[in-house]
């Protein structure tokens, strides 16, 4: 199963993204496809942040605006949405162990570790710093190499 991060929907929300279109499609084949897919709980908050921030997007999208574009995408019939199970601790606890992140970094592990959770195998992300933790296949659609992962 894939999964998409935070940046996946940043760029189809942004209109002004050079990754604007890619993504945008990208979101439409995933959510009109048969195969289930999947998003963190904590990108959706991520998600919101950072496209209603008027420090980070100039003019940031409207609040309204947002929620309707993500609640679009969250009605797709074939999507999951993954959250702690009574298992988390162990599997977050693993990953920091064998990833070494601390910090900010603390976050991405936080979503490595639903995904692992849950099954996912991919992980669809702009983002390399996902490469660090083991067990997901990373795979960059806006053009790095596909398919790094780290064991």
């Amino acid at each position: 199963m894939r999964a998409v991060d935070t940046n996946i929907l940043v760029y189809a929300e942004i209109a002004s993204s050079r990754h604007n279109q890619r993504a945008r499609e990208l979101l439409r084949e995933l959510a009109e496809g048969s195969l289930p897919w999947a998003i963190p709980w904590p990108c959706i908050y991520e998600f919101l942040r950072v496209v209603t921030h008027p420090r980070v997007f100039h003019p940031p999208a409207p609040l309204e605006i947002a929620l309707g574009d993500l609640k679009a995408v969250l009605d797709s019939p074939s999507l999951l949405l993954l959250t702690e199970t009574p298992r988390h601790f162990k599997i977050m606890e693993t990953i920091l162990r064998d990833s070494g992140v601390t910090g900010n970094l603390i976050h991405d592990a936080h979503i490595a570790a639903l995904c692992v959770e849950h099954g996912v195998t991919e992980l669809l992300t702009g983002d390399r710093d996902f490469s660090r933790f083991r067990g997901l296949k990373i795979i960059d659609p806006f053009g790095a190499p596909e398919g790094r992962k780290r064991d």
